[in-house]
């Protein structure tokens, strides 16, 4: 079982910043992608920002190039921090992770309770 933890929603003005963390406890394996995704009202939930133990990355085509997702392997955390902020990022963002034993292992998902995040114009 692994347990998320998020911190650091809030309300920002258009063209701030904020910081999103995650803090992962439980058994963590090596084969695990820990990632950001999004909720806004009335749509559905989105890939922000994924990234693997070995750090590569993946980001949704709407935050690239203002979104940087970062991870501490050791300490379980992932990071989000969020830049040049539009009204449009507005949303509950979830942070997620998927991991697996081993390759011929079954994949478990666990998410995170979610933090809103509002961006006013």
């Amino acid at each position: 079982q692994v347990h998320l933890l998020e911190s650091g929603g809030g309300s920002v003005q258009a063209g701030g910043s904020l910081r999103l963390s995650c803090a992962a406890s439980g058994t963590i394996y090596t084969m695990s992608t820990m990632g950001w995704y999004r909720q806004a009202p009335g749509k559905q939930r989105e890939l922000v920002a994924a990234i693997t133990r070995g750090g590569s990355r993946n980001y949704g085509d709407s935050v690239k190039g203002r979104f940087v997702i970062s991870r501490d392997p050791e300490k379980n955390t992932a990071s989000l921090q969020m830049n040049s902020l539009n009204p449009e990022d507005t949303g509950v963002y979830y942070c997620n992770i998927v991991q697996k034993e081993s390759s011929w292992a079954p994949q478990d998902e666990y998410w995170g309770q979610g933090t809103q995040v509002t961006v006013s114009s």
